[in-house]
């Protein structure tokens, strides 16, 4: 856990730092962001435990002293089995109650966080939320990064869309540390604005102002982004923050999403085309004499106007058909894409207890077997075991994301690989077998070779 905490700080380490934040608030962030490391380090730990004790055991003959008492492996296993199992459903409980709630509020601290200094959310070549504008910028330089160069600037306005644009050569933040306003100066610029017409006729004429400028100065109001609470939970609805009953809500409403997107699909492009109307007014009759070629010639019956105000719209309706499938196919990409993810998220909750159970059953037999304890080769076999289990699991579910394979086989994959794993070391542990019995291929070669010797003896 300490190391994946540290792991986490340097991946957030640009949220947390230059920011000052207060001690209590550091401590909210590690604490919310401790139970979305359960996952991987409750399993892990119970391999590398199971596989460090139970071979310390073997390596000071702990069981054939056992054994010399009428003591099994099954029965020296027993209790700790019934332990694992309550342990796989304590896993369960806290991915459904506490992880959920903890990921809610670790979300939103993070963008509660990022309001504290905008001034220094501002990173280069990205657009960037800051008050009333969105800016881009290609470099920032200076003692204390107060310089820009290559400005973009997108004012917000009460109308949705960029209608104001602001592109600058270089310009210069300036502030003060008590007050709310940050100047913004611009140097070398040109400002462009787009203006909105009540008439029909000159709103279609596309009209703006541009302006080019020398110097401009803007002043951005931050005294709404200065009065930041910390708990405030304005994220509530990403996968990874519900629970079960909310997991299977969410997952009907988005399948019927998706099917009434595919249906109004289909009705959209059948109007479209005119395909009911073509079915009602056209039989077809099977008797009729079937032909490759195309037996409507439109030439026939309309002169070249026609022709071509014919061609235009068939031209036209068969464009929109296919930005309509396109546009569609995106749309319902995205929330497949999003379906699958809540439904992983689902079946994780139950693989989480089950992959402990079945870890501690591949761990303990494997301590057995290897006869090795304390930190030197249990942690290195562990650790390999660990990362073969984690990155299948990491595979199956990026395919089962993008759709490759069912949410259900991405979330269960690397669990379903390791229980005949369990099964057999398991087996060879109680029967007092190695993994593999070497003599089984040794004998027969030594046997061979020591045949060839004896004939050649003779």
């Amino acid at each position: 856990m300490f190391i994946l905490l540290l792991q986490t700080i340097w991946l957030f380490i640009s949220e947390l730092a230059g920011k000052d934040l207060d001690f209590s608030v550091i401590i909210k962030f590690l604490t919310f962001a401790t139970p979305r490391l359960i996952p991987m380090v409750l399993p892990l730990t119970i391999l590398l435990t199971s596989i460090m004790i139970f071979g310390n055991f073997a390596e000071n003959y702990e069981f054939a002293a056992m054994k010399s008492s009428g003591i099994s492996l099954q029965r020296a296993m027993r209790t700790l089995s019934v332990f694992i199992f309550f342990v796989g459903i304590g896993a369960f409980l806290f991915s459904n109650t506490v992880i959920p709630s903890s990921e809610k509020r670790f979300i939103n601290l993070r963008k509660n966080i990022v309001k504290v200094k905008p001034a220094m959310v501002i990173t280069p070549n990205q657009f960037n939320d800051l008050g009333d504008i969105n800016i881009k910028v290609a470099e920032k330089y200076g003692d204390n990064d107060e310089f820009l160069r290559d400005v973009i600037i997108h004012k917000k306005a009460a109308r949705p869309g960029n209608f104001t644009v602001i592109k600058a050569v270089g310009g210069e933040l300036k502030g003060n540390i008590n007050s709310d306003l940050i100047t913004l100066i611009l140097n070398d610029g040109n400002y462009y604005d787009e203006i909105q017409q009540n008439s029909p006729q000159k709103r279609n004429r596309l009209p703006f102002a541009k302006t080019h400028f020398k110097k401009y100065v803007l002043n951005i109001d931050l005294s709404s982004l200065g009065n930041v609470d910390m708990d405030e939970q304005q994220y509530s609805k990403g996968y990874n923050m519900l629970n079960v009953n909310e997991l299977k809500d969410q997952i009907d409403t988005l399948s019927i999403e998706v099917n009434k997107n595919v249906k109004n699909m289909t009705v959209e492009i059948d109007r479209m085309i005119g395909f009911e109307g073509l079915n009602r007014n056209i039989k077809i009759v099977d008797s009729l004499p079937k032909t490759s070629n195309d037996t409507l010639q439109i030439i026939d019956y309309f002169n070249t106007l026609k022709k071509i105000q014919i061609y235009q719209i068939a031209s036209s309706t068969a464009d929109g058909v296919i930005r309509k499938l396109n546009s569609t196919q995106k749309n319902l990409s995205f929330r497949k894409r999003a379906l699958n993810k809540y439904e992983m998220s689902l079946h994780d909750k139950f693989a989480l207890g089950i992959s402990c159970i079945l870890l501690f059953f591949v761990g303990a037999p494997l301590g057995a077997i290897i006869r090795k304890g304390g930190l030197g080769l249990p942690i290195v076999i562990g650790v390999v075991l660990f990362l073969t289990y984690h990155f299948i699991g990491i595979f199956a579910k990026n395919s089962a994301e993008e759709g490759g394979i069912p949410p259900f086989v991405g979330s269960w994959l690397s669990t379903c690989i390791i229980f005949p794993l369990s099964i057999f070391l398991t087996y060879r542990a109680t029967t007092d077998q190695g993994i593999f019995n070497l003599d089984t291929f040794i004998q027969p070669i030594k046997n061979f070779f020591a045949k060839r010797s004896s004939k050649t003896k003779k």
